[in-house]
């Protein structure tokens, strides 16, 4: 059975966006020919893939099982076909967490890494949409479970992270504290707690029953209003360069110390080159830096690795 990749490619824009007019938008035609191409394909494959009805579109059993090869079928023909274009264009890397400056960690390997094109994904999910879809081909930010089939990553950096409160709040003064010790604070978040993965596991592990909600406008501005809450505290990793915020202070958390950790994901099926260097020169830069240790008696991850952080298994 030969799989025509085009079908394929519709099948998948389909299942992701779960709605034809949308996909066949993104891939510039009509829904018309959307729809023919999944006939097309269903038909060959003998089976539905789509149930179609009054609550919309939704995947089979037998769509579901699709998706994942038929995810790396498109990444491997898209994979064939730049590596034979004439002119290969620079490696795609969007960043995500913007407030944690991730550019400072990328821009240490950077210059070793080949020509790179850097851009600003929203959050995780629409950077793992952008590899999916092939608009970028690699992307460098914090990663969590679960991820869609068809992506891996390796982990780059586990980095210390501070409390940052108002130099008003009772334990300002402190020279370092437990995390514990901010059960009775209010731990003030950039967004929506459920969509802040990290901040919502630290509230959860040690018993922040307070939490606030901010706009996200800048790591200058979000602190500005941590500085005005004198009960209040949010998280930042240590090498974080701080705005110059009157009344700010920030300081170590220690027994346990919180550990942000830093991932590079790709595309399993992306064949560019420049992808296998940075990879390559970050796990040296990590190596160098010591920046992947970890030891469980005195530091805490939300999802601790399953096997040596030197590995670069994420």
């Amino acid at each position: 059975m030969d799989l025509d990749v085009a079908q394929v490619r519709a099948f998948v824009r389909t299942a992701e966006e779960l709605h034809f007019g949308r996909a066949a938008g993104t891939l510039a035609i009509s829904q018309q020919a959307l729809s023919k191409r999944i006939a097309r394909l269903e038909s060959l494959l003998g089976t539905e893939l789509f149930r179609r009805g009054g609550n919309g579109v939704r995947l089979t059993e037998a769509g579901q099982r699709f998706l994942p090869p038929a995810r790396q079928t498109v990444a491997a023909a898209d994979a064939a076909v730049a590596a034979v274009s004439a002119k290969e264009h620079p490696l795609r890397v969007d960043v995500w967490g913007h407030l944690y400056a991730p550019m400072r960690t990328l821009a240490q390997v950077a210059g070793r890494a080949g020509e790179l094109a850097l851009g600003h994904g929203r959050d995780l999910s629409s950077v793992t949409t952008a590899l999916l879809h092939g608009d970028i081909d690699a992307a460098f930010g914090r990663v969590h479970p679960p991820l869609p089939a068809g992506l891996t990553h390796r982990l780059v950096r586990l980095e210390p992270v501070d409390a940052v409160l108002s130099t008003d709040h009772p334990l300002a003064s402190e020279p370092a504290l437990r995390p514990d010790q901010l059960s009775d604070s209010t731990l003030w978040a950039p967004g929506a707690l459920d969509r802040l993965d990290f901040l919502h596991r630290f509230a959860d592990r040690f018993g922040i029953r307070n939490t606030a909600t901010s706009v996200n406008l800048g790591l200058a501005h979000f602190l500005a209003e941590v500085a005005g809450e004198p009960r209040s505290f949010s998280l930042v990793p240590a090498d974080v360069p701080l705005p110059e915020v009157p009344g700010l202070r920030s300081v170590p958390l220690v027994d346990p110390t919180p550990l942000y950790a830093w991932s590079l994901l790709w595309s399993t099926g992306n064949g560019h080159p420049g992808l296998n260097d940075l990879a390559t020169t970050c796990t040296e830069e990590a190596g160098r830096s010591r920046w992947l240790e970890y030891d469980p008696t005195r530091d805490w991850l939300p999802e601790p690795p399953t096997s040596d952080p030197g590995s670069g298994q994420g």
